[in-house]
């Protein structure tokens, strides 16, 4: 192939621009999972001991290279054994990407129908009533939205309920003296899936000291997961919405009815 342009007497071809964006994009989202993160210490962590080991082999220092390189072979396993998360998290990225372009297509499709957009309105009324409701009260409370994967794991770890959307029962479940306020409530195309459910903490060390055990639990599921959660302080009153791992803290009222109608199924 012709090459479009030298740099020096290299020749670079469309094929080698194409090569360094990809793995420019690549390596980008590789630091967006990792950043804030434990992990992303231990990364810059094992890429010093690389360096050391190169360095080290090139001066001829043969005892040294031979032990490091012993560590050196398994480099692999040890990065699959200490990032088996972030891999699986990457992975899910890549997944669930396209997963999510054919399920707005699949949306945009069916939500045309009257009676489609009529209970998609209803659901968002009520579930923005709730979250108002309880902010109003300063009642501390955890919602996760789910899209089309079903976070079995989670469920698992609460109370089932597959009950109909409703201001009440989201107020009572989150009521101090309930058994279950503690815990999330998990919502899934309308319904009430479960409540009191456990969530994975995130460990994001850029989350602001503000960030409560709720906060962090919000952001840790739509780290692992792809969720959307919204969390009312029980201090404040303030509801903060997490997704993608990001949490974006104080929103008002027409703010939560935007992300509510940007990630509800």
């Amino acid at each position: 192939m012709i090459a479009l342009f030298k740099i020096g007497f290299l020749p670079l071809r469309i094929w080698d621009v194409l090569d360094i964006l990809i793995v420019a994009y690549l390596m980008y989202q590789i630091y967006r999972l990792l950043r804030g993160n434990i992990a992303f210490n231990i990364l810059l962590g094992l890429l010093i001991f690389f360096v050391i080991y190169g360095i080290v082999n090139q001066l001829g220092m043969d005892l040294l290279a031979a032990v490091l390189g012993q560590f050196v072979s398994v480099g692999v396993i040890i990065i699959v054994i200490i990032f088996q998360q972030e891999i699986r998290r990457f992975l899910f990225y890549l997944g669930n990407s396209t997963l999510r372009q054919r399920s707005r297509f699949l949306r945009r499709i069916l939500d045309r129908r009257p009676e489609a957009s009529e209970g998609r309105e209803r659901y968002l009324r009520l579930l923005k009533g709730g979250l108002l409701r309880l902010s109003r009260q300063k009642t501390g409370a955890l919602v996760v939205l789910t899209k089309d994967i079903v976070m079995e794991e989670i469920l698992a770890t609460g109370v089932l309920l597959e009950a109909a959307m409703s201001e009440q029962i989201l107020e009572s479940i989150f009521n101090k003296f309930s058994p279950l306020h503690d815990g999330a409530v998990l919502i899934r195309r309308g319904r009430l899936m479960a409540a009191g459910c456990i969530l994975p903490v995130s460990d994001n060390q850029e989350l602001p000291q503000s960030a409560g055990l709720r906060h962090r639990a919000a952001v840790g599921v739509t780290e692992r997961f792809d969720a959307a959660a919204f969390v009312v302080s029980e201090e404040t009153g303030h509801i903060a919405f997490a997704y993608g791992g990001q949490l974006y803290p104080e929103l008002g009222s027409e703010e939560v009815e935007a992300k509510l109608r940007e990630h509800l199924m």
